[in-house]
């Protein structure tokens, strides 16, 4: 059993920077490949970036260049920096912890967290 819980969403101006973190519990964290997904209202979830267990990374098209992955494994903990945020990076922010199968896809996902909310302002 995994528990993440998301933090660090907030209100930014466009052109603006946050700072996402998901914290996890359990004793596959540091073994596990993880993501970040994010819905809009009215959306489906989708994918923004991956992170592998050795910390290799994948980013969707959409925020590669703007958007960072990262890991700290000895603080049970997955980060999203985000930088150059726009209006349509709104959204709820999720973390996950990777299952198998394609990383894109959120059914190969088995554990979520909450979600943390990000609103951009043009």
């Amino acid at each position: 059993q995994v528990l993440l819980v998301e933090s660090g969403g907030g209100l930014v101006q466009a052109g603006g920077s946050l700072r996402l973190s998901c914290a996890a519990s359990g004793r596959t964290f540091s073994s596990k490949s993880m993501g970040w997904f994010r819905q809009a209202p009215g959306k489906e979830r989708e994918f923004v970036s991956f992170v592998t267990w050795a910390g290799g990374t994948a980013y969707a098209d959409s925020v590669k260049g703007r958007f960072t992955i990262s890991r700290d494994n000895a603080k049970n903990t997955v980060y999203l920096q985000m930088n150059s945020l726009k209006p349509e990076d709104t959204a709820v922010y999720f973390c996950a912890l990777f299952d198998s199968g394609s990383y894109y896809s959120a059914r190969n996902y088995n554990y979520w967290g909450q979600g943390t909310q990000v609103t951009v302002s043009s």
